[in-house]
Parts: structure tokens; C-alpha cells; sequence
């Protein structure tokens, strides 16, 4: 047996004759079947680098030429003769190689030992090595699914208070709608006021505390219509940012719940499982985008971004909840307000009115006594045109008397005196008549102005009394103010 691919000139093998051997055959190549080659690092060795990479061969014994023709020819020499001749070592270089055989199967076999426990201690070293990576791989695994079920239940417990805040705002947002589609009724109700009063007649038709607090009413109710509108419209802009906070969650928790069954699938495979397999390169490969700090970030950030979101949608609740409170009392008070000044007016105008009232029954009376008057007056008048004539008669009488009997005697001043005494009275009882009847002609005036002013007054009670407090004897409750429905 001998080593092939060694060197023909080593010293214990001395010089050999070339006797016309044939090549030796080639040493055909062994069958290799594909198995798994590992990625080394810089520094790894081969496991298999200490194997040789020689191949054995039992050498055959190789006949001369010559004697395979020795049997075409006769020999010329003697068999020992020819031995001899092809002779070529001495004892001492037999023993010598004999020696150099054993000592060099004993390095031989000292190398082999040590590497035989060397690798021994390798292989226990390499495995202990793998499995205790593999063990500590498993654990982080197990720890990794620890922290993905932690930020799990802190994104869960997150949205779930956040959705509860969305059902919340929701909630604010359809109060505050409905207040105000309430608010509608009330201010109809004093717009149809100022347009009913707007019908009043004459004087009456006055800029009075009715009216000013009943635009003061319709302004408020407007205000606090547009205000919740707005403040519906801002809960609606954060609602929107809420369902955003509340899809970068639910996407978070989604991917979370995708990696930890990966993880769980990776965590539950061992050496045994049916489903593992070689993926050459896979090491090479880093499609990671994130490390542990920014993967923690970005669940915290989500986390914190809801908690502001849920901050803000607790601040709108408040200022809606305040709003509410505000608004109402002060629709309320405006509206006791007006209700007031409506009954003050009420009152005032319906004092007026009695006291026109009287004025014209003291009107009316004293109307009929400028009658009565007018007609003694005249009936006077009459009875002292009897008397004038019976005086004038009998002055014009006596101027008949003759001569020196036309005497201004006592009768004849009686009788003048009487004439103009008569005379001036029917001037004064005319005069009296004029200024009487004069008096009746105002006092129908009078009478004129007040009951125009009375239907004016009847006006102006039907509009405030029944037409205007009679639509404002209800008023939307509190409870319906603030969005209860």
C-alpha cells in the first residue's frame, strides 16, 4: 500500500528503475451529494480542514517487460544471478525505512489522537455553543412575544378609551346639533313677535323695552345657534383627528398581532419540526427598518398622539358642557326678561287705555251737559224776545205822546234801561251759545281723539296680550336647551 501523489525521491524509498511500468489508472473522483455550505466569517476554520487530501490505492506489483516475454525466449542468466541484478538497497536502508515507517505511524497516530480529541472537545464545544445559542435565541424570542403582547394590551387598552371618547364626542356633537335645531322655535316665536308689533298704529307704534329686548333676544339666540354650530363643526375636525390616531392604533395593533404569530411560529419551531428548512443567504439579508428604541417609539408615539387626541376631545366635552350651561341660563333669563317687559307693557298700556276710558266717559258727560246747556241757552234766548219786544213796543208807543207829554219821565228810563238790559243779555246769552257750542264741537273732538286712541290701545293689547304672550307661554325646557331630546 503506498501513499499516491508522494514524492518518488524520498529517502527511504531510494532510486528506483524505470522499468517501461504503464501509468498508473486515474483515481476517479468521488460522488458528492449537494448538502449544506455554510457562510463563514473572516477567522471561522473549516471543520473539515484537517482532512487529507490524499487518496489511498493498493499498488499492484508490476511485472518487467522483460519477463513477460520470458516465456517467447530461452533465459540467458541464472534466476539468482538475475535477482541480484535488480537489487538495489542495502540491510542498513531497510532497516532505516522500516524504523522511519514506525516512527512516522507513530507521529501519525500521536497527530490523529490529539486532533481525534480535539475535535471531540470542538464538537462538544460547538454544540454546547449551538444549543446555547439556540436556547438564547428561543428566550429572546420569548421575550420579544413578552413585549409585543405588553405594547399590545397598552395599544388595545389605548383605543378602547379612545373609541369610548369618539362615542362621547359623537354624542356632544348630536346635542349640540339638536339645541340647535331647538333654538329654531324660540326664535320664530320672537320674530313673529317683532312682526306682529311691527302692526301697531300711530303712537303706539313705539321703540319700546318690549321691542329692544326682543331683539336683544333674537341676537342672543342667533349667537348661540352660530355658536354651537362652530363648536359642533370643531368636535367634528377632531373627530376626524380621532379616527386618524385610531387607524395608525389599529394598523399598529394589527401588524403587532401579525408579528407576534410569526414570532410564536418561530418561537415553537425546534430541531424536530416538519417545517424548517434550508433558505441559503437569508443571513445576508437585512430588510429590517426599525431597532428596539424606534420599534418601542413608534407604538409610544402612537400611544401618546391618542392620548393627546383623547385630551383635546375632553377639552371640547368641557367647553360644550359649559356652553350648554351658559347658553341656556341665558336664553332663559332674556326670555324672563322679555316676558317682563312684555307684561310692564301690558300693564302700562292697559293703565292708559282706563284712563282714556274714564276720560272719555267724563268726555261723554260733559258732552251731554254742553247739550243740555246749548239747549237752555237757547230756550233762554227765546224767552227774552218776549220782554224785548213787549219794551221796544212800548217805547216806540210813547214816542206817539204828544207835545210837551213825550217826557223823559221815570217809565221811559225804566223803559230804555230795560230795552238795553234785555238787549245786552241776549248778547250774552248768544255769546254763551257760540262759545258752548264751541266747547260741544271740541268735546266731540275730544271724544273723537280718545276712542281712536282707545281702538289704538285695543290694538296694541290683542297684538302684546294675546297674539304676542300667547305664543310665548312655552319655552323649549332645559333639558331640551342642552341637546336632551
Amino acid at each position: 500500500m503506498e501513499f499516491l501523489g508522494t514524492t518518488q525521491t524520498a529517502s527511504y524509498c531510494g532510486p528506483k528503475k524505470c522499468c517501461g511500468l504503464t501509468s498508473l489508472p486515474a483515481v476517479q473522483s468521488p460522488v458528492i451529494q449537494e448538502c449544506y455550505q455554510p457562510y463563514y466569517l473572516p477567522g471561522y476554520r473549516y471543520l473539515n480542514s484537517w482532512r487529507p487530501s490524499l487518496f489511498y490505492k493498493i499498488s499492484n506489483v508490476q511485472t518487467c517487460p522483460d519477463e513477460s516475454l520470458s516465456t517467447l525466449r530461452p533465459p540467458t542468466t541464472l534466476p539468482a544471478l538475475r535477482s541480484a541484478l535488480f537489487s538495489r538497497y542495502s540491510p542498513h536502508d531497510w532497516d532505516q525505512s522500516n524504523q522511519l515507517q514506525v516512527r512516522g505511524a507513530e507521529a501519525s497516530r500521536l497527530w490523529a489522537s490529539r486532533l481525534t480529541d480535539d475535535s471531540m472537545r470542538l464538537l462538544q464545544d460547538k454544540d454546547q455553543l449551538t444549543h446555547q445559542m439556540q436556547q438564547g435565541t428561543t428566550r429572546n424570542l420569548g421575550q420579544r412575544l413578552s413585549d409585543i403582547d405588553f405594547w399590545k394590551s397598552e395599544l388595545s387598552y389605548e383605543l378602547d378609551r379612545l373609541l369610548t371618547e369618539n362615542q362621547n364626542l359623537e354624542t356632544v356633537k348630536g346635542r349640540l346639533e339638536c339645541a340647535a335645531n331647538e333654538v329654531n322655535c324660540p326664535l320664530q316665536v320672537a320674530l313673529e313677535c317683532l312682526y306682529h308689533r311691527e302692526k301697531r298704529i300711530g303712537i303706539d307704534l313705539v321703540h319700546d323695552n318690549v321691542e329692544k329686548n326682543l331683539i336683544r333676544e333674537v341676537d342672543l339666540l342667533k349667537c348661540c345657534q352660530q355658536q354651537m354650530r362652530k363648536l359642533a363643526q370643531r368636535i367634528d375636525l377632531q373627530m376626524r383627528d380621532n379616527r386618524d390616531a385610531q387607524h395608525a392604533l389599529e394598523r399598529d395593533l394589527e401588524d403587532k398581532s401579525s408579528a407576534q404569530c410569526i414570532d410564536e411560529k418561530c418561537f415553537n419551531l425546534r430541531n424536530t419540526s416538519d417545517c424548517i428548512s434550508f433558505f441559503h443567504g437569508m443571513e445576508k439579508i437585512d430588510g429590517t427598518i426599525s431597532v428596539p428604541e424606534t420599534w418601542a417609539k413608534f407604538s409610544n408615539d402612537n400611544i401618546k398622539h391618542s392620548q393627546n387626541m383623547r385630551a383635546d376631545s375632553i377639552r371640547l366635552r368641557e367647553e360644550a358642557e359649559h356652553l350648554f350651561e351658559t347658553l341656556s341660563d341665558q336664553m332663559w333669563r332674556q326670555f324672563t326678561d322679555t316676558n317682563l317687559a312684555f307684561n310692564a307693557r301690558i300693564s302700562e298700556v292697559t293703565g292708559v287705555k282706563n284712563k282714556l276710558q274714564t276720560q272719555l266717559a267724563k268726555t261723554l258727560q260733559e258732552i251731554f251737559q254742553a247739550e243740555n246747556t246749548i239747549m237752555l241757552l237757547e230756550r233762554s234766548i227765546v224767552a227774552k224776545e218776549g220782554p224785548l219786544k213787549v219794551a221796544q213796543t212800548r217805547l216806540e208807543c210813547r214816542t206817539w205822546r204828544p207835545n210837551v207829554e213825550l217826557c223823559r219821565d221815570i217809565p221811559q228810563f225804566k223803559l230804555v234801561n230795560e230795552v238795553f238790559t234785555i238787549d245786552d243779555t241776549l248778547q250774552t246769552l248768544k255769546l254763551r251759545l257760540r262759545e258752548t257750542q264751541d266747547m260741544l264741537q271740541l268735546l266731540v273732538m275730544t271724544k273723537c281723539r280718545l276712542e281712536h286712541e282707545l281702538a289704538i290701545k285695543a290694538n296694541t293689547l290683542c297684538i302684546d296680550k294675546e297674539k304676542c304672550m300667547g305664543m310665548r307661554k312655552t319655552f323649549p325646557c332645559t333639558p331640551r336647551l342642552v341637546g336632551h331630546t
